[in-house]
């Protein structure tokens, strides 16, 4: 077969954090297929056809991208940050895997991109310097009782943990939830690092003891990044780094 599907992460925000491998792709692209917001991030161009798709069709999405690429369509599916991290890249793999067989014989590959939690780590120092998670606070395909489960075992363990799409319009209350639990668990020094479009002319950090952490501190073009119990602020500076050893 001729066609192709690459899938690519555009990075937190900024023009210049898409990697020229992603740029390239783009360039050669004839279709690129994403969620509304990023695929507008692509700019328009003749031989270029953008389609754009509302958020929770990730399903059908893929399985479109790779209906294109089986008439010969080099296909882009964007996300946004890194595709393999909460985006794209399995979707695409499920679709794949449930779909036809000759969609197998498709060349497919990944491109990586500048997560959300990278960038923000980047911005306030060196938080996720030691032993960290990432956790999808967003139960839109799993319960919150998992959600929970893993929230609890990762301070058990002494991660440092960021947190994706933290607190939404129709989810108000999980993020509340979460921050009650980290209360119950950490020390009221816990430092919690709020960064909000991070990359990008809107982009507003935010340090704080978990003392002084609010739900409303976070939306979905937030991530949160908690320190683990060794995570400490520079006195005098708003970097925050996490050490690379642990003292016995």
């Amino acid at each position: 077969m001729s066609g192709r599907v690459i899938v690519a992460g555009l990075g937190p925000g900024a023009e210049n954090l898409i990697t020229p491998e992603v740029t390239a792709a783009l360039a050669d692209a004839t279709d690129v297929v994403g969620y509304i917001p990023y695929v507008r991030r692509v700019a328009p161009r003749l031989g270029l056809t953008r389609h754009e798709s509302d958020n929770r069709v990730e399903l059908d999405r893929a399985r479109h991208a790779l209906e294109l690429a089986q008439k010969g369509a080099r296909v882009v599916v964007v996300s946004s940050g890194d595709s393999g991290v909460f985006a794209m890249a399995s979707a695409l793999f499920e679709a794949l895997e449930a779909g036809p067989e000759a969609w197998r014989g498709l060349d497919i590959r990944v491109l990586p991109g500048i997560t959300a939690m990278l960038a923000a780590a980047a911005r306030a120092g060196a938080p996720l310097g030691h032993d960290f998670c990432a956790i999808n606070l967003s139960d839109n395909l799993k319960p919150w009782s998992l959600i929970e489960k893993r929230l609890r075992l990762a301070v058990e363990a002494d991660f440092a943990m960021a947190f994706y799409n933290p607190r939404s319009l129709a989810r108000r209350e999980g993020f509340d939830r979460v921050l009650k639990i980290l209360r119950e668990t950490c020390e009221p020094t816990r430092l919690i690092l709020f960064a909000r479009a991070v990359s990008t002319p809107e982009e507003a950090l935010t340090i704080v003891p978990l003392t002084e952490a609010r739900p409303e501190m976070a939306d979905m073009r937030t991530v949160v990044i908690v320190g683990s119990s060794q995570t400490r602020q520079i006195p005098g500076t708003d970097l925050v780094y996490t050490p690379r050893g642990v003292s016995a």
